[in-house]
């Protein structure tokens, strides 16, 4: 007999099977600036006069319209179409709304070239606050802001183009679409330096730059391998001309409101950056404008790759603090064996552990910036220690990230490993700034190309350390230990050279502006000895508390 079950009733007091409980609310809205090294930073660079603008953008960050906006961009992603329906040649890049949306926020707050028109001091710090804060959301559409804001000083080396073009770059207005540059009220530039044959060597390019009949314009022929944003109105190429390399601007419609030649062969399938078009053009008689003189290519555009450089810390130290905030939010709400996750020693002591890497970061990070907007003012020791300190900065927080964000990740357990709960994304952003504007050992060699060619440098490194001298220890000792090893040091023992300046340099500054438990548990972890090989090994008498009273919100 099959029974019929009619006469079974459920237990009118019995909870429903999908009744969710001990779960994590949705972290938006909250405040992305509500972190008080940030701001503390922010004043002790100049440019204190900016925080009521950081934070008004930290609430817009945080806030729930905008992280659906970031979720959205990166869901739908670009799509290249080569062709239009008649045959045409077009090569556009069609993107969500969400990504305009978010474009149209950074350009409007700064974040792409305004402050090279702004003659604030502070200017270029306000700007990287507002990406460690505006980084919250997502990080593809900060490639092209940067690269925009990296372009300005390049041009500067030739007046006459400059004229043109750079009130148009530090512009906040965003303005979608192709058509004459000189006719928007904006623009967004982009660059194109490696080829398939030789990527980070740049000087193995085989891109041609033909000289035409008119001065400083050329033709150029080739591919290039990685061109992102490639909806850019204008590029910074790298070429060979008759007399070397060269830098070459290159426009995607010309003054007469014909096509340039920017032929997009595909864009690349990445592991993350999803919502950013990065693309392979081809150049076929591309008209182009040089910028500098020939054969001084990789000098004229090194401008455009430090403050590049800079944008990497920035958002390493920017995906860091959104990580640990979803890490603090997830373990103040979830509960197992009778506790919150957050009141657990071994949970406290991991976010403790984060919490100090990210002020670390974010330290670090402000003062490249406020090196950088003392360096365009004329001050010759900032820019010796902003040329070595930027390599130094872009090499070690870049590398902590991917192994910041899986630690972040696995906070959330299983959670965490899911799509929708943004971490993946995260956590897949996270080794492309390491890569970018040059991997690990392309950032070592520079800081021993530095070292070699510009002794300033190494001068204005050490007078930097010596504002914390004899303040802690572990710091001299490590100190002393640098200034042993920088002159005989080779390729061989670059990374280990770099990595002990990060560390020294983040910890003289955790030294003279943190509480001393933040800055007693960084010097005994990473500069003592005192830590094991993973986040979560503070030592027991690290001032736990201290560091998460700073470091998360909401504790």
């Amino acid at each position: 007999m099959v029974p019929t079950l009619a006469h079974v009733q459920p237990p009118q007091d019995a909870a429903g099977t999908h009744d969710v409980t001990n779960q994590a609310p949705p972290l938006a809205p909250y405040d992305a600036s509500e972190d008080v090294a940030l701001i503390e930073a922010l004043h002790r660079e100049g440019a204190g006069w900016a925080e009521e603008d950081i934070r008004r953008l930290g609430l817009r960050a945080g806030g729930t319209e905008v992280q659906e906006w970031s979720e959205l961009a990166n869901r739908h992603e670009p799509e290249l179409r080569t062709h239009d329906r008649y045959g045409h040649r077009i090569d556009e890049v069609e993107f969500h709304p969400s990504w305009h949306r978010l474009m149209r926020v950074a350009v409007a707050e700064g974040l792409a070239g305004a402050p090279w028109a702004d003659g604030r001091p502070g200017a270029h710090v306000a700007r990287t606050a507002g990406g460690l804060v505006w980084g919250h959301t997502e990080a593809g559409h900060g490639c092209p802001t940067s690269m925009t804001y990296a372009a300005v000083p390049v041009l500067r080396r030739e007046p006459e183009l400059a004229a043109v073009y750079e009130p148009l770059l530090t512009s906040r207005v965003y303005e979608p679409g192709l058509t004459v540059p000189s006719g928007k009220r904006g623009l967004l530039a982009g660059m194109g330096m490696t080829e398939k044959q030789g990527g980070s060597d740049v000087r193995a390019n085989t891109t041609a730059a033909t000289p035409t009949a008119e001065p400083g314009v050329y033709t150029l022929r080739g591919h290039k391998w990685f061109t992102s944003a490639p909806m850019s109105d204008v590029f910074l190429v790298l070429a060979q001309a008759p007399d070397g390399l060269s830098c070459f601007l290159v426009p995607r419609v010309l003054p007469d409101g014909s096509r340039n030649v920017f032929r997009v062969q595909r864009l690349k399938d990445k592991l993350g950056n999803r919502s950013n078009a990065s693309a392979e053009p081809e150049f076929d008689g591309t008209v182009a404008w040089r910028v500098g003189p020939e054969g001084r290519g990789v000098k004229t555009i090194i401008d455009m790759v430090n403050c590049t450089r800079l944008d990497c810390v920035m958002m390493s130290a920017a995906l860091m603090r959104r990580t640990l905030v979803e890490a603090g939010h997830h373990t103040r709400h979830r509960r197992a064996f009778g506790a919150r996750l957050v009141d657990q020693p071994l949970m406290r002591n991991v976010l403790a552990d984060l919490a100090l890497e990210s002020e670390a970061a974010t330290a670090l990070t402000l003062r490249l910036a406020g090196a950088a907007d003392r360096a365009v003012r004329g001050d010759a020791g900032e820019q010796a220690f902003r040329r070595i300190a930027t390599a130094v900065g872009k090499y070690w927080v870049t590398k902590r990230g991917p192994a910041f964000t899986a630690e972040a990740l696995e906070c959330l357990g299983g959670n965490g490993y899911v799509e929708d709960s943004g971490m993946p994304r995260h956590y897949r952003e996270a080794p492309l700034l390491s890569i970018w504007e040059g991997s690990g050992n392309v950032n070592a060699l520079d800081v021993l190309r530095a070292l070699g060619r510009e002794p300033g440098t190494a001068d204005a490194l050490f007078a930097e350390l010596a504002l914390a001298a004899g303040a802690d220890e572990r710091l001299d000792s490590a100190v002393a230990r640098l200034r042993r090893d920088l002159p005989g040091a080779g390729q061989a023992g670059a990374r280990r050279l770099v990595e002990l300046a990060a560390l020294t340099l983040q910890g003289a500054l955790l030294v003279r502006h943190a509480p001393a438990a933040v800055a007693d548990a960084f010097c005994a972890t990473r500069l003592g000895g005192d830590w094991g090989h993973s986040f979560g090994t503070l030592p027991a008498a690290a001032g736990l508390d201290t560091i998460l009273a700073r470091g998360l919100p909401g504790e």
